[in-house]
């Protein structure tokens, strides 16, 4: 009778044990899969930092920019 009953606490801590590890799996996914988005998105908003910054460069150096592929423009004609 004695021994029936460790089996059981036994039983029950292995049990709690067993559902404690899959409650940290679980935790330990979704603070992954937080963590990957988070990424994500923090890239996503630096290459749309990145290609404002690009356009507001062109459209800044618009006259310097066409004055060079017309001058590229007019020398790669000459050696025609």
């Amino acid at each position: 009778m004695f021994g029936q009953g460790i089996k059981k606490a036994a039983k029950g801590v292995r049990k709690s044990m067993n559902e404690r590890a899959i409650g940290l799996c679980v935790k330990a996914t979704q603070k992954l899969r937080e963590v990957k988005g988070q990424g994500t998105t923090e890239y996503a908003i630096l290459v749309g930092v990145l290609v404002v910054i690009a356009i507001i460069a062109v459209l800044a150096f618009k006259p310097a920019i066409e004055d060079l592929w017309n001058d590229i423009r007019d020398n790669i004609n000459k050696l025609r």
